[in-house]
Parts: structure tokens; C-alpha cells; sequence
């Protein structure tokens, strides 16, 4: 049995769980408490993050390399495209998602609003929320122009970097972070990606301490 071990609210996990679900590749999900360190866990993977992967005799870590890993091994459906300058769009927009709005959004407010509180490590900086808040609409911002233009993020067929993109978002609506009515282009996006067969597990998380909202897993919001 293939064996990813993840956290619910990890947008990099759930990256790799809409790859894994999209391809049809069957996988036990092991949550995993990374920040407590636990040995076992780092001989896994030393960096000490989730999503690591086991597949056979083959333990993988880190989520763009797991993600071209199963574009390799399993390339039907292909989440990337032919062609070098499609997969360079593609790639492109995943570091943008995974590196940039990580940073500037994810960490921000995922990480003051939510894991402050599940790592036990006090209460949120409310600079780092009202930066994050910020951001995020410089970003919806610049996927309704990139939507504007294209089918999916990347280009006209779905991508690794829609769902490197939704694993985010999916993880900010999850606490309310997200105001969708600020780009119904993006909105509908969202709403093609979370009808997704691949997208159920990701509908059905439940994280102890934090109920759902009621539109969360609401495929017409």
C-alpha cells in the first residue's frame, strides 16, 4: 500500500493528494504532527516536512519533486503539458503559488490564524495577518488577469499549477480567508477545480479545533 504522510492544513500535502487522486493512484494518508520532530518521521525525511511519500521500497520528499515524480511514472492524466514552454508556464506558476504566496499569504494567515494555535506557540501577530490580507487580493488580482486570458492558470488544460494554486486557496477557505466575490473569473475557477473527483478528500477534512464552514465543501459555494 502507497503511504503519503501529510497534515490536513498543508497546502504542499494537499498538492500531492490531488496528483495522487487525480492519477488514480490509490494511498493510505498517515497525519502527521511534523513540528513535533518526531524521530521516526525525520529518518523519513531529515528536512523534517510533510508531504513524504512511500511508494514501495521508495520514500520521496518534497512536493513539486513527489508531483513530477508521478508525472514520470504515472503520466496518464498529464498534469504537465507537452512542450518546453508550457511546462516552463506550468512550473512557473507552482514556484509562484508554493514560494511567493506562501510567503506573502499562506505563512501569513494559515500561520498566525491557525498553526500558532495547533503548535502551541501563542497568539497571532496581528501585522502578519493584516499583511497577509493585503497580499492575498494582489493575488486573486493577478489570477483573475491571468484567468482572463486562459482557460487554467497555466494555460488552456488543467495543470500542476491549478492545483498548487488551489491547495492554497483550499486551505485559506477552510478558515473563511479567502473573499471570492472579489473575482467571480477566479470564483468559477475555484468552483471547476473543488468539483473535481480528485478535490473529495480535500472537502472531507475535519481539523480538531476548527469546524468547516459551511461553504467549504459546497460545490456551489
Amino acid at each position: 500500500m502507497n503511504r503519503l504522510y501529510h497534515y490536513p492544513l498543508s497546502p504542499f500535502s494537499r498538492k500531492v493528494r490531488l496528483s495522487l487522486a487525480e492519477k488514480r493512484i490509490e494511498v493510505e494518508l498517515v497525519e502527521e504532527r511534523y513540528w513535533e520532530k518526531d524521530a521516526d518521521f525525520l529518518r523519513r525525511n531529515p528536512a523534517g516536512k510533510v508531504p513524504v511519500l512511500k511508494m514501495g521500497n521508495r520514500t520521496m520528499a518534497d512536493s513539486t519533486a513527489i508531483c513530477e515524480y508521478l508525472e514520470e511514472t504515472h503520466p496518464t492524466p498529464a498534469l504537465l503539458p507537452k512542450g518546453e514552454d508550457s511546462r516552463y508556464e506550468v512550473r512557473r506558476m507552482v514556484a509562484w503559488f508554493d514560494d511567493k504566496f506562501n510567503e506573502e499569504v499562506t505563512t501569513k494567515l494559515m500561520g498566525e490564524r491557525v498553526f500558532r494555535k495547533v503548535m502551541g506557540t501563542g497568539y497571532p501577530d496581528s501585522a502578519n495577518v493584516k499583511a497577509g490580507s493585503k497580499a492575498i487580493k494582489y493575488h486573486l488580482d493577478y489570477m483573475h488577469w491571468l484567468l482572463d486570458q486562459r482557460r487554467w492558470l497555466a494555460g488552456n488544460e488543467l495543470s500542476l499549477a491549478d492545483f498548487a494554486a488551489a491547495s492554497h486557496l483550499s486551505c485559506l477557505d477552510y478558515v473563511s480567508d479567502v473573499d471570492w466575490n472579489r473575482s467571480e473569473i477566479v470564483k468559477d475557477w475555484y468552483a471547476k477545480i473543488k468539483s473535481r473527483p480528485a478535490f473529495r478528500s480535500i472537502l472531507a477534512d475535519q481539523i480538531s479545533g476548527f469546524p468547516q464552514p459551511a461553504h467549504y465543501s459546497d460545490l456551489d459555494f
